[in-house]
């Protein structure tokens, strides 16, 4: 077979995989080949509807989406060549009062992430796309700046501009099996050559997850049937043109203005079918599954409720295909953990919306390592093992799909594929009344509910009903003792003769700390950012026990692995499963563990920031006297086999100081007091130690030669452009994080991180303010269209000294 040598191998000819070549050589790279098994776009690409939306929950998600619109903006002047790109606009249309809510919170979450988006009437609607019966709309949200496009010919015009460029496209070039050696692909087996490549983009759309089994991973992308109709064209189709492309979610439907007058219109109904979840049948190019208007009919009649012209015009065409999906609704992008050269870009179920944006990030992650926008929710390491499963990933994906369009409160939790990850703990909490939520497939209690009351979750945009028993569970935390299953959090041990030098190189504080030490630390890239953000304990010379959050194990440990030395020399593995983890706080903690622990818990014997093995009840227990709510407390990892034993006894022996059990939706209140921060929200890769407040974390003299370590050098010299800052209003606002904030008019940030705090009785929000606004106090937060004031404060609010968390 014939040999070749390439810097970068794309394999996939859909929109994502052309966009990456074409982004790859804009920036200079060369040596660029894209394999394509059969012609460009005729996997999903083809059959897409063409939407092009912005808005996104993520704020970096709606800025790679917006960079997909400046890219077609551009690409005609660029090539020469047209692609039908019609930069029309969107409706959101808003049916209900509900919906208006929701369309008012996207207007502010928008305008945060600087993308322009206005609240209309339902006149002003009808005015822009006169087919609707404005009869009964509350509303509506518009998008000036959004579109639609024809899919295939925009594929077609980023795959020449890309060839212009030197890329290599090889049409009806099948890959059919790889070679891995020592973590990185050596060889890429076609059916007409070999290639060896630098880097290998994995962009295989649907097929990536068959890809994937070959590579001996389980990819989480999948694809469902998805069907949108054709219309007959409407009366005055010379209307139909200039329409923006219109979407109501109340009745599941959208719609997009087609060639010679007509309308597409589809939707996301009940019960779509998985696609390929036994396999991708034959080679699939270029098909359509079989159309199924028993189950598009109930959208086609709420279509018609509020554009009764459909009830004058017949249908000219159904499609139905395979739409790319994945398991939790978002793409699957980055570095593969596992494996040196393997790129992910993969499970875009809006890839024209994302095509020209995604492949700017993916090349600028090839070229720079990193992207210049930090996309951890599109990141594949926030996926576990699980989600790549057939029984998690169809279930969810069908679920996903069926919701794209259902109203969803803030907080709602996910129906299919649970109770895969259970602590020793989850029977013993929902007999007393757990209301569970999952975080990577863990069980975990979000609130309790108390005798009499549902344990269902009570949601609501305004005044949510759990947050009243949250309260509960947060004042007996400040004022007794609580108890809280934190077992899913991703525990590691790293252990070798070059494990300290290894953590001193990535973490930005001094690790040479006594045995029995514990560390908050953050690790950070070349620009600063703060990579991961947990605790080590040092257990040994060159032991250490690692803890992060339960969503982060796995990229935290590829985050640290890239950087571990290659001869063998450091060590580290996931002992998740072996302990689980009980945090017991609040006042009296010490008095109920002292009760039932053989050994001194003293201040002076087990002062805060330090381990010790101690022995509970029968059970050996490592307890880490450190936590995240800010009160006396001790976070006890305990061998899985003696959890439930744990728990017992420090449940009977907490009954006469009033003991209680706590969700997660208290930690959250309580660490807001506290000006405690959470990675992918308050910091990120996008933030350094020094803008977050966390500078009193960064050693530049006793710690290493850590990576990051001249930026943060520089920004402690000059102090840092931003920082983040704190903003408090005596008002109880309904604020979940992303609402816009505003000095003098002008939109100045966003809320990272909002919610009451009880003890405070204050709204709190945290922001990042550029230096010219640090002498400011007052401001605005806007909260579903209304403005309120905020004033900046000093944090944190409470117990600054930490005279509590130290007692």
């Amino acid at each position: 077979m014939t040999q070749h040598h390439v810097k970068h191998l794309i394999i996939g000819g859909g929109i994502i995989g052309c966009s990456t070549a074409y982004h790859l050589a804009k920036n200079g790279e060369t040596d660029i080949v894209l394999l394509e098994k059969a012609s460009l776009t005729e996997g999903a690409t083809w059959h897409a509807a063409g939407l092009v939306g912005q808005l996104r929950s993520s704020r970096n998600t709606t800025r790679m989406l917006k960079r997909s619109v400046a890219m077609y903006d551009a690409l005609e002047v660029e090539t020469g060549m047209a692609f039908d790109w019609k930069k029309v606009g969107s409706l959101r249309l808003a049916a209900t009062k509900e919906r208006l809510l929701e369309a008012q919170r996207l207007t502010t979450m928008a305008r945060s992430f600087d993308l322009e988006m206005s609240m209309i009437t339902a006149e002003e609607a009808k005015a822009l796309f006169p087919y609707i019966d404005a009869t009964g709309l509350e509303g509506a949200a518009y998008i000036p700046s959004d579109g639609h496009v024809d899919p295939a010919s925009l594929c077609q015009t980023i795959a020449a501009a890309a060839r212009r460029m030197g890329v290599d496209i090889r049409q009806g070039e099948k890959v059919e099996d790889f070679i891995v050696e020592e973590g990185k692909i050596s060889q890429v087996i076609t059916d007409q050559g070999r290639y060896s490549a630098d880097t290998v983009i994995m962009a295989a759309g649907m097929w990536s997850r068959e890809l994937g089994a070959k590579l001996g991973i389980k990819v989480p992308a999948c694809a469902v049937e998805h069907q949108y109709i054709v219309t007959e064209p409407l009366p005055q189709p010379e209307l139909v043109k200039g329409l923006p492309t219109l979407r109501d979610p109340e009745r599941l439907v959208y719609y997009k203005p087609d060639a010679g007058g007509r309308l597409v219109i589809g939707g996301y109904e009940e019960g779509t079918l998985p696609f390929g979840d036994t396999g991708i049948p034959g080679e699939f190019v270029r098909q359509l599954l079989p159309d199924n208007l028993d189950r598009f009919g109930p959208l086609a009649e709420l279509a018609a409720e509020v554009t009764p012209v459909l009830n004058e015009v017949g249908i000219r065409q159904v499609i139905n295909g395979p739409i790319p999906y994945s398991a939790d609704g978002d793409f699957v992008m980055g570095w593969a953990p596992g494996f040196d050269n393997l790129m992910m870009a993969t499970g875009f179920l809006y890839g024209i919306a994302a095509g020209g944006g995604a492949g700017e990030m993916i090349a600028e992650w090839i070229i720079e390592g990193r992207p210049s926008l930090d996309l951890w929710p599109l990141d594949v390491r926030r996926f576990g093992p699980h989600h790549g499963s057939r029984a998690f990933m169809y279930p969810r994906a069908v679920e996903h799909y069926a919701h794209h369009y259902k109203m969803r409160y803030p907080g709602q939790e996910h129906e299919t594929a649970r109770q895969l990850r259970l602590s020793p703990l989850y029977q013993s909490l929902k007999e007393k009344g757990a209301v569970y939520g999952s975080k990577n497939g863990w069980e975990r209690p979000l609130w309790f509910a108390p005798d009499g009351v549902d344990p269902v979750d009570q949601l609501d945009f305004l005044n949510p009903g759990w947050q009243q028993f949250s309260e509960q569970e947060h004042k007996a935390v400040r004022e007794g003792v609580a108890l809280i299953d934190q077992s899913s959090f991703a525990k590691f041990e790293m252990f070798g003769p070059s494990a300290l030098d290894t953590l001193q190189h990535l973490a930005a504080c001094n690790m040479d700390k006594p045995e029995g030490s514990v560390i908050y630390a953050q690790l950070c890239n070349k620009a600063g950012g703060i990579e991961a953000d947990l605790t080590i304990t040092r257990l040994g010379a060159d032991h250490f026990y690692i803890v992060t959050g339960s969503g982060f194990g796995v990229h935290d440990a590829d985050w640290i692995r890239r950087h571990m030395p290659q001869d063998g020399s450091c060590h580290l593995i996931e002992v998740t499963s072996a302990r689980a983890v009980i945090n017991i706080c609040g006042p009296k903690s010490r008095q109920v563990l002292q009760s039932i622990c053989e050994e001194d818990l003293s201040n002076a014997a087990f002062p805060f920031g330090t381990a010790q093995n101690i022995t509970l009840g029968a059970a050996p227990v490592r307890a880490v006297r450190i936590g995240f709510v800010g009160e006396l407390g001790w976070e006890l990892h305990v061998p899985t086999e003696f959890g439930a034993h744990v728990y017992d006894q420090l449940w009977q022996a907490g009954q006469g100081q009033g003991i209680c059990n706590v969700g997660y939706r208290a930690i959250d209140s309580l660490r807001l007091e506290k000006g405690y921060l959470y990675w992918s929200g308050d910091i990120s890769p996008d933030y350094t130690p020094i803008e977050a407040g966390l500078g009193f974390r960064v050693h530049l003299k006793s710690g290493g030669d850590f990576i990051g370590r001249e930026v943060l050098a520089q920004q402690k010299q000059d102090g840092p452009k931003r920082r983040l800052c704190t903003f408090v209003t005596e008002a109880r606002l309904p604020l979940y994080g992303g609402e816009t904030i505003i000095h003098n008019g002008q939109t100045v940030s966003l809320a990272t991180a909002a919610g009451f705090g009880h003890s405070a009785g204050k709204t709190i929000l945290f922001g990042y303010l550029d230096k010219a606004l640090w002498d400011e106090t007052d401001f605005e937060v806007e909260v579903f269209g209304q403005r309120h004031p905020i004033a900046k404060v000093e944090g944190p609010l409470y117990d600054p000294e930490n005279t509590r968390l130290k007692s």
